[in-house]
């Protein structure tokens, strides 16, 4: 069969896809004409703009240099009279008395990037009209976006000059007609208007405004035949600057006399930034910035105005920038010309810009607009219905607060500096001084959209991509629900919520975990059900800010007319916020923009043949390879900017394979910047001979592999997002789980198991819908009675700051006063009435009875709970009346869960408690029948465990152990701990105070990794993931890396600054199985190894292999280094090797075990003793070979009772071992702890529900275990 023809490569573009030039049509300038008199001058009539010139890259081919001018088209044709028309083509006028000759090609002749529609441009490159002048006039800038019928937008930069008009010269198209007396008469002695238009798919405003205008100090002193060519010369020029990828390089290109930088967006998913973000803040005050961006938020339709046509397309991008991550995907037509203003009428969200001379006009013609003032900072209705929110209160109060604290004024910065003497100098100085600028506004915005939306992640469920919005809604305060209600009907909000559920770290998550507090952490992980805690309660009370929202429930005045009591008076722009200020409320503003670097552009020669166009391509390799030579060994974030530009330009010189060389590097440099596009689009274009060569290349035969290997079109992720909705027709188990997991009651399947039994008891296994509608209403309702619980500050003060109250009785009789029962995580209360009063009734801890009885008062019987203390004789007795029943099964529930939670040290079974607890409530509202109780019973799942087994741990277990964590909180069902890494803490300079904590790195399955905070055994990273596979290993290298072996054969590097992995290593093939890091005398080296036998030796610095060998049986799952050899465990052997991969000696099961085929599951060294210590698949032992002798018989240690081991762990003079065995007649996960210079196990720890999978050690104080899948949580031992 033959072979598949390549695909023919599009390179990628550079900076610029469009150049043209633009002004009055030729006709235009003849004819006779009345020179009319005004105002004692000349009045010349307006012109009908057209386009003259296109020049469209590339402007040189290899193939041919000749045809480099070939892309400058000349469009002789008439105006079409209507934007509306756009799409007719317009027919060439005849008889224009132009001389006979060859014609340049038809724009159909040239390839014009899309979006670029060269009938629009002249109305929109001349908004104003185009008229000759009496005089001179100042050349002006303006700015474009210009969308395509996808919504793929691209930018403009419009520079206008003028010319004087002589008699006996007509430019036109670059050439010099004489055509004496052909002029009109009005005409003579005027300056004609022409504008160059700079199109781009990157938003480089302030960058092509100043290559703009270097190029007009050309084109206003050359001669008229010579304007073609400079302009030519300037978009070619443009056309070979490749983009910056994201991150901190920036480029520089000398324009002369200009320095012009273009600077990279800050990473993948961010904007380009290339405009002065504080412009709006001069233009408006902070209350109305708010308001302009709650108009964007709820998608309004929009028009701004100003005098400045620069400034609507600034201002407006400006206002898109504050969004980010939010994107506005509607209409953005920044500058309309008086002809379009017709688009004002379209019904859908737009956001658009008009002349302040049209203000009246469309606030007259169109209904439904607001409409924005930039001149004068007023923002108006069109209509007088309109009805636009305010956003919510106290983060809008906190941003004005902030943006008073900004210097937007840099003349305040230079009053204490010398006065610059040099252009470049100056220039430098203030485009610092703006993006130090940019970073704090670029925080501040960040950080008020995170306010604004931070909680909406407690209402999505992302196993099903459910966002519960009623629940959400009754959430917020009332005076803030019409702006939520609007806003989360927009297409702004629904690509934020698909962001959330696909677990997205872009810039909102980032600052949503930067800014969350610990208690939100902590609370976060373990308080589920969500209740308020204390401290939030207590700090409600006593805000004034809060205050001021209470009394917004009642009335909704605007924003800017409210008066926030006690705030600090309002900073005026001109000076910087006090301490006192900056510490209140401006810490996201003491944030410093992070370190830029730049990269010079060399020259390009002329003229632009071939052979110049390569000189220039060898000169930037020269300078980025020079570039990359003086870099520090550990410095990949720049490198991998270099190697990015590099692999551009080795494409741009047809050199595919060392730009594949160079893309494929970024995986062990920043695989963020990564081209996957390009890179796919360059392997499908490859040659038979290319491909050939390439595969000779290790480091590109996977590359290619990957790629060819991938199916044709990958299936599009789910990424739909489903509001909640409650059922229609009956629902068997499984339906219930995901109705329930949907609604946001609980997610754990295991207690919805158990729901369903108490909603079903006596009946056919069925929930109908009116009855989950009921447990709905129910569970609502007792969320919102519990939002609503106001305590005495007396009471709070006896409270731990992170308690809520879950349930509260009626008012009642008790042995201590009338009043409410009150049930906390911790303890039950009573809250006296009269005197509000605080009395402790007990602590689930202290309780030692509970039960159900009655009272005789009169001649009734009054149902009674009685609680028995330890640690008090009395008994506490409370009339419940009809709530006593489920007052006894929610105290005992409690009682027992806090019972488990001490023995296990496990404080998850008091949540789970507090969940059956609440859970019991609902059923009981739910039902409202006399079975209602016997149904709720069926969710004393702890009281029945503490009934039918016993509680208690063994001794030793319990004595051991210290506590434990659940890393799978939050997930629909546990989930197997894979491996464990513990790093110790240290002072880094380069962390901040936090990250220098000692951290828990925990791999769960599917690549799933979660970071512990090592100190309070709290989540500091919630989970991120390393590609799809299991697994295998994790080692800590170089304090700054944590390096992750997985099973689908790559390594991944995660940097422990930044919580993220962008690099990786892919020269395993198979499952990566083992990490060692070399010894003190090679600190750079890791070797890792894979499951083939293959061993590598890395150079961390460098990550390069520098050394690789293969063992010859298979079967390698791990390696350790001791004595500077590798001792490397295989299926059925135990091999020695130097760091060559010499065979020094080898330990083969074989001739150890002859009557039962088993295998080597794991060992581990003991040099002290000159031992080695290993286990066998199928062996309850554990072997000690000596190290002097490995042929001599092992010793045996027997595990008792031990089905199964999994690992292995030396700790001081103490091998553990983690597996599988039985305990109290049941299977166990178990730990046997040996002491290793007695060899006899000194312990047996009972320690989880499922097997025991991975071990390791914190600092030889602690051991940390991890679980299999049925129970998927850690425990923390002590080390004696």
């Amino acid at each position: 069969m033959a072979e598949a023809e390549p695909r023919p490569l599009a390179l990628p573009s550079g900076l610029v896809e469009l150049c043209a030039l633009l002004g009055a049509p030729r006709d235009g300038l003849r004819g006779p004409g009345p020179v009319a008199q005004k105002r004692g001058g000349t009045h010349f009539p307006s012109l009908d703009p057209e386009v003259l010139s296109v020049f469209v890259p590339p402007f040189v081919s290899k193939e041919d240099s000749q045809t480099a001018g070939a892309n400058c088209v000349a469009l002789n044709k008439t105006k079409r009279r209507s934007f509306r028309k756009k799409r007719e083509k317009p027919k060439a006028e005849p008889g224009n008395g132009l001389p006979e000759g060859p014609r340049g090609p038809d724009s159909e002749d040239v390839c014009i990037p899309n979006g670029v529609d060269l009938l629009a441009l002249p109305q929109l490159c001349f908004p104003g009209g185009l008229c000759v002048a009496s005089e001179p006039k100042e050349d002006g800038v303006h700015f474009l976006v210009l969308t395509d019928v996808c919504g793929t937008r691209t930018y403009g930069v419009v520079a206008q000059f003028y010319r004087p008009l002589h008699d006996e010269h007509c430019f036109y198209n670059g050439q010099a007609h004489w055509e004496p007396s052909r002029l009109s008469g009005s005409m003579a002695g005027g300056f004609l208007p022409y504008a160059v238009c700079v199109v781009s798919r990157f938003p480089y405003y302030n960058a092509f405004r100043d290559c703009l205008s270097c190029l007009l100090t050309h084109l206003k002193s050359c001669k008229d035949f010579e304007v073609d060519n400079h302009i030519k010369d300037f978009a070619a020029k443009l056309s070979l600057i490749p983009s910056p990828p994201p991150g901190p390089l920036h480029l520089i290109y000398n324009m002369k006399p200009l320095q012009v930088v273009f600077p990279s967006r800050a990473d993948p998913e961010s904007p380009v930034i290339d405009l002065d973000l504080h412009l709006p803040l001069l233009c408006f005050r902070p209350e109305k910035t708010l308001q302009i961006l709650t108009c964007l938020l709820t998608e309004q339709r929009i028009v701004f105005f100003s005098s400045n046509w620069a400034l609507l397309t600034l201002v407006t991008e400006c206002f898109l920038a504050y969004l980010h991550p939010l994107q506005w995907k509607h209409t953005f037509v920044p500058i309309l010309s008086g002809q379009m203003l017709d688009f004002v009428m379209a019904p859908t969200s737009f956001l658009m810009g008009c002349h302040l001379d049209h203000f009246e006009e469309v606030s007259k013609e169109a209904d439904g607009l607001i409409l924005i003032n930039i001149d004068n900072g007023s923002i108006t209705y069109s209509s007088d219905n309109m009805d636009v929110p305010d956003i919510p209160l106290l983060a809008a109060q906190t941003f004005i607060q902030r943006v008073q604290g900004l210097q937007l004024h840099q003349e305040l910065d230079l009053t204490r500096l010398r006065a610059s003497t040099d252009l470049h100098e100056g220039r430098a100085c203030r485009r610092a001084w703006q993006q130090r600028l940019n970073a704090q506004i670029q925080q501040l915005f960040l950080h008020l959209l995170v306010s604004i939306f931070r909680e909406v992640k407690n209402h999505l469920n992302y196993e099903h991509r459910v966002f519960n919005s009623e629940e959400f809604l009754t959430t917020r305060a009332a005076g803030e629900q019409q702006f939520y209600k609007q806003v989360l009907e927009t297409y702004m909000f629904h690509s934020f919520l698909k962001a959330r559920l696909n677990r997205t770290v872009d810039a909102f998550a980032q600052m949503d975990l930067h800014t969350q507090s610990e208690d939100d952490r902590i609370n976060g992980l373990f308080l589920s059900p969500r209740r308020p805690t204390i401290e939030k309660t207590a700090s409600r009370k006593t805000s004034p800010l809060h205050a001021a929202r209470r009394r917004m429930v009642v009335s909704l005045p605007n924003l800017q007319d409210i008066t926030i009591p006690e705030l600090p008076p309002r900073n005026s722009s001109l000076r910087k916020m006090d301490t006192a200020d900056r510490q209140r409320g401006s810490t996201v503003l003491n944030v410093s923009p992070q370190a830029t670097y730049t990269f010079k552009i060399p020259e390009i020669h002329f003229p632009l043949v071939a052979q110049c166009v390569q000189a220039y391509y060898s000169d930037c390799v020269k300078l980025l390879s020079k570039a990359m030579d003086g870099l520090a060994p550990d410095n990949s974030v720049l490198l991998a900017r270099y190697l990015y530009l590099r692999g551009l330009v080795h494409l741009m010189q047809g050199q595919l394979l060392g730009a594949l060389l160079d893309f494929q590097s970024l995986y062990k440099t920043d695989l963020r910047i990564f081209p996957a596009d390009l890179v796919k689009r360059m392997v499908e274009s490859m040659s038979g001979p290319e491909c050939a060569q390439a595969e000779q290349t290790p480091e590109l035969r996977r590359l290619i592999s990957e790629f060819l290997d991938q199916p044709g079109e990958a299936p599009k992720a789910d990424d739909h997002v489903k509001n909640f909705e409650l059922p229609r027709k009956h629902m068997q188990l499984d339906d219930f789980v995901q109705r329930v997991q949907e609604s946001g009651i609980v997610k754990d399947a295991g207690i919805i198991g158990r729901l369903f039994e108490a909603l079903t008891v006596g009946q056919q296994k069925l929930i109908d819908p009116e009855t989950f509608k009921d447990l709905y209403t129910c569970w609502k309702k007792i969320e919102a009675e519990a939002q609503e619980v106001s305590l005495p500050a007396a009471v709070m003060d006896h409270l731990d700051k992170n308690e809520c109250v879950y349930k509260l009785s009626r008012s009642v009789k008790t042995s201590r006063g009338v009043g409410k029962l009150a049930l906390t995580q911790k303890r039950l209360l009573l809250l006296t009435e009269g005197t509000p009063g605080y009395v402790e009734i007990s602590t689930f801890r202290n309780i030692e009875e509970v039960r159900s009885t009655t009272v005789a008062i009169l001649f009734l019987r009054i149902p009674t709970l009685k609680i028995k203390m330890v640690s008090k004789k009395e008994v506490f007795e409370a009339n419940l009346k009809t709530e006593c029943d489920l007052w006894h099964l929610m105290v005992k529930e409690m009682w027992a869960g806090k019972k488990l939670a001490d023995v296990h040290k496990d404080p998850q079974y008091i949540q789970q408690a507090l969940t059956h607890v609440l859970l019991m409530d609902a059923v009981v509202s739910t039902l409202q029948a006399p079975g209602a109780i016997y149904a709720a019973s069926k969710l004393s799942y702890f009281d029945k465990m503490k009934n039918e087994m016993p509680l208690a741990v063994p001794k030793t277990t319990a004595e051991t152990l210290k506590h434990k964590i659940n890393p799978s909180a939050g997930e629909t069902f546990p989930q197997a701990v894979d491996v464990l890494l513990y790093t110790p803490g240290h002072l880094d300079p380069a962390e901040k105070g936090g990250d220098a904590h000692p951290k828990l790195w925990c791999a769960l399955s599917e690549g799933k990794v979660i970071v512990f905070d090592a100190s309070s055994w709290t989540i500091n990273q919630h989970c991120f993931r390393v590609g799809t596979s299991r697994l295998n290993c994790m080692a800590v290298v170089e304090q700054n890396q944590v390096w992750v072996g997985s099973e689908d054969s790559v390594i991944y590097i995660i940097n422990i600054h930044s919580m993220s992995c962008n690099k990786q290593l892919s020269d395993h093939h198979t499952s990566v199985t083992g990490l060692v890091k070399g010894g003190t005398a090679v600190p750079s080296q890791v070797y890792s190894c894979s499951v083939d036998g293959t061993v590598l030796a890395w150079d961390v610095s460098s990550l390069q292999v520098i050394r690789r060998f293969q063992l010859l049986s298979g079967g390698l799952s791990s390696i350790r280094l001791h004595g500077g050899c590798l001792w490397c465990c295989t299926s059925n052997s135990i091999t020695v090797v130097t760091t060559n991969g010499s065979l020094c000696q080898e330990l083969k099961i074989k001739e150890n075990f002859q009557e039962q085929s088993t295998s080597f599951l794991g060992f581990q060294l003991i040099p002290e003793q000159e031992q080695l210590w290993a286990a066998c698949a199928g062996y309850d032992d554990i072997y000690i070979w000596g190290l002097e002798d490995l042929a001599r018989p092992p010793q045996r240690i027997h595990l008792p009772d031990c089905s199964e081991v999994n690992c292995m762990l030396r700790v001081k003079r103490q091998i553990w071992v983690g597996g599988t065995g039985l305990a109290q007649g049941k299977s166990k996960g178990k730990i046997y702890v040996i002491n290793a210079e007695r060899k006899e196990v000194e312990k047996e720890l009972v320690a989880h529900a499922d097997t025991v999978k991975t071990l390791c050690s914190a600092e030889d104080r602690y051991v940390l275990s991890g679980s299999g899948r049925e129970e998927g949580k850690i425990a923390i031992w002590n080390v004696e």
